[in-house]
């Protein structure tokens, strides 16, 4: 289990004298390659938001399953936010909603437009069950497996890949011909939960299926580009390229 302060690559008593040290307003723990701690960072660099602390856990030694984090989360998953005051958080969606609005992003329609509302709400559900749940399964057999050691179950791929190409030939048709983005006019945090399994379908070599459709095409763009998501995206394929370089050298 390691950890890292999220505004710098120290530690915060390598910054400060103890006694000037300040606490970070929550932690995050997570996991390296975690698609569903990176709709957090995303959202919170989205926000604009650093003051937080980082701890990763090593899936691979079960450090998720131990029993300090199954008091953090009843199902032993990542990630998982803790506040200083005993508060704690799991689950991406909720999370992301939740810090949205006790710090006030940007990223969710107001609640007096119970149109908009609805809207957002509509789109979330079909990122979660038409998008998510598919990618999800190619991203397990075709990524994570090759971590672990297991055999990819290339009939799960197949008919979970069928499922992503007809999700996006809807979004295509249907879903942002009502505006930008899949919630409307106005960039909110549905597209912010697309990100993580989009980038994990481009790495496992499935990137057509967005790249083959024009409006997912310019949508994908669009979202990628905006600044603060576009500096996460490089940050992350740099420390990619620096492990893999690490790991090499050895």
């Amino acid at each position: 289990m390691s950890r890292a302060i999220a505004n710098s690559p120290r530690t915060a008593s390598q910054l400060l004298p103890r006694s000037r040290i300040k606490m970070p307003s929550f932690t995050l723990y997570s996991a390296r390659g975690s698609t569903n701690a990176d709709r957090i960072r995303l959202t919170l660099a989205e926000g604009g938001f650093t003051d937080y602390e980082v701890v990763l856990l090593n899936l691979a030694q079960r450090e998720q399953k131990s029993e300090e984090n199954m008091q953090r989360n009843p199902w032993g998953k990542v990630p998982v936010v803790t506040f200083p005051g005993g508060f704690t958080l799991y689950e991406s969606r909720a999370i992301c909603k939740y810090l949205t609005r006790k710090y006030s992003f940007p990223l969710l329609p107001a609640d007096s437009d119970i149109d908009a509302v609805a809207l957002f709400e509509q789109a979330q559900s079909e990122e979660m069950f038409y998008f998510a749940d598919p990618a999800g399964k190619i991203s397990f057999e075709k990524f994570a497996k090759k971590f672990i050691g297991l055999h990819v179950d290339e009939a799960v791929v197949s008919s979970a890949l069928k499922s992503v190409e007809a999700f996006f030939d809807v979004a295509e048709r249907r879903l942002l011909q009502r505006g930008d983005y899949m919630a409307g006019r106005e960039f909110t945090l549905v597209d912010i939960f697309y990100i993580p399994l989009i980038q994990r379908l481009f790495a496992c070599g499935y990137g057509d299926v967005i790249l083959e459709r024009g409006a997912v095409s310019a949508w994908w763009d669009r979202v990628t580009n905006r600044p603060a998501i576009k500096k996460l995206l490089a940050a992350d394929r740099d420390a990619i390229t620096a492990a893999a370089a690490a790991a090499a050298g050895k």
